[in-house]
């Protein structure tokens, strides 16, 4: 990825949110499985350009923060896509271990059935306790 710091002029054609953020979908590059969706400032994507590697906005932190950080389960970005609109980013990306602070792969493991019933359709990649601090998994959630 390249040094985009210094020229912020296609983030002009961007449509963000009047908080300044932006939606960003993950979506794993090989088997296409949305893996998590998670909000961009300028200062995320700017650092996921610099990098190659996710960074997002954590709204109920106000904080910047870098996939992977604590877990060690990064997020390596093969593009970035935006939609029609310019409203929403799509990542694609080569996940080491589990996107989900649940320890699943993707943040979309339940499903929703007909009755509104939700079933966890996945199995766990890791053991979040094990990962993470009993106070780093309650701010998670």
């Amino acid at each position: 990825m390249s040094d985009v710091s210094a020229n912020l002029e296609p983030f002009s054609t961007l449509r963000w949110s009047v908080d300044g953020l932006i939606p960003a979908i993950v979506q794993d590059a090989d088997g296409g499985d949305v893996l998590m969706m998670a909000w961009m400032d300028r200062a995320a994507l700017v650092r996921t350009l610099e990098t190659g590697l996710t960074h997002f906005y954590s709204r109920s932190r106000q904080s910047s923060w870098k996939k992977g950080e604590t877990s060690g389960h990064v997020q390596r970005v093969e593009s970035i896509r935006v939609d029609c609109d310019g409203d929403v980013l799509l990542v694609k990306a080569r996940q080491t271990g589990g996107a989900c602070h649940e320890g699943y792969r993707s943040c979309f493991f339940r499903e929703l059935d007909s009755q509104g019933k939700l079933t966890i359709v996945a199995e766990r990649v890791f053991i979040p306790e094990t990962v993470y601090s009993a106070k780093e998994t309650k701010s998670r959630e």
